[in-house]
């Protein structure tokens, strides 16, 4: 049986297959870019909403255009680019968590010294492991606005027919996805308009780098929604869909899918600590599958306010500034006019009434044409339970286990890893025999040989266990945003 590699998908990588949001990307070469994977913030409350999109688009900007569904006609006022390190900033604080304890010797004898941190027992010592045209067709489409906003030349259209928008965009240059027309037509007849970017290259030349920088429009509408649906035109598979969340009051959650929190808190096997990217591949898999793929996974919420001295428990990152929050469109927090980046955000805080609240929810959704048949729908709830994404690795004791204490010790140790190895399949489908296990040996060498993870395996009953290749990849690519560093994935 293969086994899972060692490294694999970490860190602030987003994949170079992803697109910027849920629309999709019109090429004027041949149409075949693909979406794996998507990041967005989204900010919302009363009717008003705030949406960034994250750009991480690879390759020559000329053959660049993003097309996103909007509710209404946009302003040029309510279109910014921000600073695109704000996505890293966010992921990196609110990903999921792999913390580590140390078991003390219960046979030594210490005076706990109050001032030196991580001598307790099972004290906390380290986190995570760290794109104008033919009259004949035109009556169709209409362009409602044009405007150059940074490196981006942007139209806001709207359409009568599918045929048509897909005509306009087909004779204008772009050649769209196969499929694009099926999934136009119902926010046609919804009467949605059409943000479509594409990049201004005089503009680009003025700036520094090769990326895009993420765009970021807001807008006063009743429906609080994602338009996942068109960004499944130019989707072979499952997509991932990362969602950095901020209200005033609670948690968002979907009204039409299910909100299911990840599985948290839960000791698993030391050995996980050098293939965490893998483990928590194969975890949100697993669960995902479990839960019937129609959902939407919690992996953060917590109360980000700036009053809030506590936002996580434990910090993997340094956690959102007010500056950050406002970059990030969070409209309310600041009362004094903020520029960020030649932007100023003094429009979006006239006649707001000032709050200090900010409450921070990161969604991870994987979805497809048939487990999602609709767009993403969105409440804010007033739940400001906090939650964060959690699994525990425990280092064994070191030294002599004579004493009556330590025996004791020995055997709750082997009933903790066998549970540990219980857990890991629970939560991944996975059992021992399909990671490579690296272990500590100096920590190892105290601990008898039957209380090995390798030995305890063969005692552990994994009913209905899948066989299967590990999972490791797959559409998850993007998502595993998880860690904070850089591992390079391999053929498993």
């Amino acid at each position: 049986m293969k086994k899972i590699a060692a490294s694999i998908i970490l860190a602030a990588m987003i994949s170079h297959e992803t697109i910027a949001f849920c629309g999709f990307y019109v090429s004027k070469a041949d149409g075949t870019l693909k979406n794996k994977t998507s990041q967005v913030i989204l900010v919302r409350d009363g009717n008003r909403t705030v949406i960034t999109m994250y750009n991480d688009f690879q390759g020559n900007t000329k053959d660049f255009a993003m097309v996103v569904p909007v509710p209404v006609v946009l302003k040029k006022s309510d279109i910014k680019v921000v600073d695109q390190k704000i996505f890293t900033m966010l992921n990196e604080y609110s990903q999921p968590r792999l913390v580590e304890y140390f078991d003390q010797n219960p046979c030594s004898q210490y005076l706990f010294d109050k001032t030196l941190r991580g001598n307790a027992p099972g004290a906390l010592n380290e986190v995570v492991i760290n794109g104008y045209g033919n009259k004949r067709k035109q009556e169709t489409v209409k362009i409602e606005a044009k405007y150059l906003v940074g490196e981006y030349d942007i139209l806001i259209l709207s359409a009568t027919e599918s045929a048509g928008l897909k005509t306009w965009l087909d004779q204008n240059g772009y050649k769209i996805p196969a499929g694009a027309e099926e999934v136009l037509e119902p926010y046609i007849k919804s009467n949605l308009k059409f943000f479509v970017v594409k990049v201004n290259e005089e503009e680009k030349k003025k700036l520094p780098g090769s990326f895009l920088r993420p765009i970021q429009i807001s807008f006063n509408s009743p429906k609080f929604m994602l338009p996942i649906r068109l960004g499944m035109a130019n989707s072979d598979g499952d997509q991932d869909l990362v969602i950095y969340a901020f209200t005033k009051k609670g948690r968002i959650e979907c009204t039409n899918y299910r909100t299911v929190s990840l599985p948290t808190g839960k000791n698993i096997p030391l050995f996980v600590k050098n293939n965490f990217g893998n483990f928590y591949s194969n975890l949100f898999q697993h669960q995902w599958n479990g839960e019937g793929k129609s959902v939407a996974m919690l992996e953060y919420a917590w109360d980000v306010s700036p009053k809030n001295y506590v936002k996580c428990d434990p910090c993997v990152a340094t956690a959102p500034s007010t500056q950050d929050l406002v970059q990030a469109g969070v409209w309310w927090i600041n009362p004094a006019p903020i520029a960020i980046g030649g932007n100023d955000y003094n429009d979006v805080q006239n006649n707001e009434e000032y709050s200090g609240s900010v409450y921070f929810t990161r969604l991870h959704v994987r979805y497809n044409r048939k487990a999602f048949p609709q767009d993403l729908m969105f409440q804010v709830t007033p739940n400001i339970e906090n939650f964060q994404a959690r699994y525990i690795i425990t280092h064994p004791a070191t030294g002599d286990f004579n004493c009556e204490a330590g025996k004791k010790y020995l055997k709750d140790l082997k009933q903790r890893r066998q549970d540990e190895m219980e857990m890991l399949t629970y939560l991944t489908g996975k059992n021992y025999s399909d990671w490579d296990v690296v272990m500590n040996n100096e920590e190892e060498k105290y601990i008898p040989t039957q209380i090995s993870y390798g030995n305890l395996a063969s005692t552990i009953n994994v009913p209905g266990k899948d066989k299967g290749v590990l999972f490791a990849g797959l559409g998850v690519i993007g998502l595993m945003v998880v860690i904070g560093f850089k591992q390079k994935r391999k053929n498993i």
